[in-house]
């Protein structure tokens, strides 16, 4: 839909009027410069929740870490996230973005050091904790901060360069850790550093963030209009930043009226209940895909598929190309093709190919010289299935369906809930494959992928192609949802 049809301002009496179009121009670089700054959030949400893929082995080793140990190792980082998760949408709804990033990339450095330095668990324990926290932080303030710079027309492709970071720092570690492996071995204390090149965007997300605009839909909601201003002018013309100022600023007087929304408020509120509730199921049903046992255990998983140790972690980076791949393609489609149709295509193509590594690992008996090239070719299908239709897709919905004085907490709640599945996952894994082996892991993947789909189906709501005000209207009232039915009828 175009601009004009779409969303309007308000008008002196009230009444709407057409936005002006969006155009191209220097504001359009001012907006991908601060993009690209704030998306090394997510460069080091993925470098360091997959760095751990390769530096684990090595990292037994020298640390002399348990089965258990080890299970705190990975999963310390995503029960920290989780905390992270909540204590960033408050603190940013609070404190505001800007401030609230920068913080985060502080915490990333600390972690990394610590973690670089760690003579044993629990020193190695706090830093991963230590990364969580940024990571969590990251995975709410990221998304909502690129939401709420941009024009609702490529809203979602630039909200989804999170995303693409994510997967982009993925496949760094998959990459960096396979060259450190091949150059100096498991050995000489080589997990370091591995840890320790996660520094280096800490240190730049810090020193770009310092020169980065506040979010000016936060700056509006605090009644600081003149700095929202001249914010959203360095971002659009002048004529489109004045336009958006004065519909952000109808909704904000709006909610004015309002007590101010905690938390006993939204439990008040059914359409606000529901709408939480959504972005938790969408939050979990993305980790519990299986994704992230693929990106922390890849190694392992490759190995009982029947590569040896050291091909597995150079053929690994193959599943980390295609995310990428797939993240690309996701950011193009982000903007004109339905959420919900993106979200079906996704869980019903990952609940197919989750049942054919079942079959084909059983059919396919260990020592066949077909069985690990067909999985990693499966797999490879899989993570790209998921990077093309769901993650992008998933973090953008988030960013985008919570009203404005919720939305921090909206966010937090439902990433603190994805965080926690990821954790359990994470934690579990590897007894899981011990005990069921691929064929009976990835059928429970598969279970687990088609209940996925159903909730899609059912209840998540359409948010594509309306301006995040217009999305405050209708969750609000309840309007999104009986448009969702009707959706869901025809």
């Amino acid at each position: 839909m175009s601009a004009t049809t779409e969303r309007s301002s308000s008008g002196p009496s009230g009444s709407r009027v057409p936005l002006p179009p969006l155009t191209n121009g220097p504001h359009t670089k001012r907006l991908g410069q601060v993009a690209l700054i704030a998306t090394f959030g997510g460069l080091l949400f993925g470098y360091d929740t997959a760095v751990i893929n390769g530096a684990l082995n090595p990292m037994v080793a020298e640390l002399h870490l348990t089965k258990l140990t080890e299970g705190g190792v990975t999963s310390g980082l995503l029960f920290g996230a989780a905390v992270g998760a909540i204590l960033g949408g408050r603190l940013s709804d609070g404190w505001g973005r800007r401030k609230s990033i920068i913080l985060m990339s502080i915490l990333f450095f600390v972690g990394a050091m610590l973690c670089v330095v760690a003579p044993n668990f629990g020193v190695m324990l706090v830093g991963r904790i230590i990364l969580g926290l940024a990571v969590g932080a990251a995975s709410t303030i990221v998304p909502v901060f690129l939401a709420e710079l941009a024009p609702f027309e490529i809203r979602g492709s630039l909200a989804g360069r999170n995303e693409l970071m994510i997967v982009a720092g993925q496949l760094a570690a998959f990459i960096i850790n396979a060259i450190i492996s091949s150059a100096f071995g498991e050995g000489n204390g080589v997990w370091r550093i591995m840890l320790a090149v996660e520094a280096l965007p800490a240190i730049a997300l810090f020193i770009g963030m310092l020169r980065m605009p506040e979010s000016p839909r936060w700056l509006a909601s605090k009644g600081r209009d003149e700095e929202a201003l001249k914010v959203l002018s360095t971002l659009r013309t002048k004529e489109r930043a004045t336009a958006e100022l004065a519909e952000i600023d109808q909704v904000t007087a709006e909610e004015a009226q309002q007590k101010g929304m905690r938390i006993g408020e939204i439990l008040r509120n059914k359409w606000l209940v529901r709408i939480l509730l959504i972005g938790i199921g969408l939050g979990v049903a993305q980790q519990l895909t299986g994704i992230n046992a693929i990106q922390y255990y890849g190694q392992t998983v490759l190995i009982q598929a029947g590569f040896a140790a050291n091909v597995a972690i150079i053929v690994n980076i193959g599943p980390g190309i295609v995310g990428v791949i797939g993240a690309v393609i996701a950011l193009r489609m982000m903007d004109h093709f339905s959420r919900r149709r993106t979200f079906i295509i996704g869980f019903a193509s990952t609940t197919i190919i989750h049942i054919l590594i079942g079959i084909l690992s059983n059919a396919l008996p260990q020592g066949n010289a077909a069985r690990p090239w067909v999985l990693l070719i499966l797999i490879v299908l899989f993570v790209g299935s998921v990077q093309t239709f769901l993650n992008v897709a998933v973090w953008v919905t988030l960013s985008e369906i919570f009203p404005l004085k919720m939305r921090g907490f909206g966010i937090g709640v439902s990433v603190f809930f994805l965080w926690i599945a990821n954790a359990f996952l994470g934690l579990y894994f590897p007894t899981i494959i011990s005990a069921f082996g691929i064929t009976g892991t990835f059928f429970g993947f598969a279970v687990v992928n088609a209940l996925a789909l159903l909730f899609v189906w059912r209840a998540v709501p359409e948010t594509r192609g309306r301006s995040l005000e217009k999305l405050e209207e209708d969750v609000t009232t309840g309007a999104i949802y009986t448009q969702n039915v009707k959706k869901v009828r025809a």
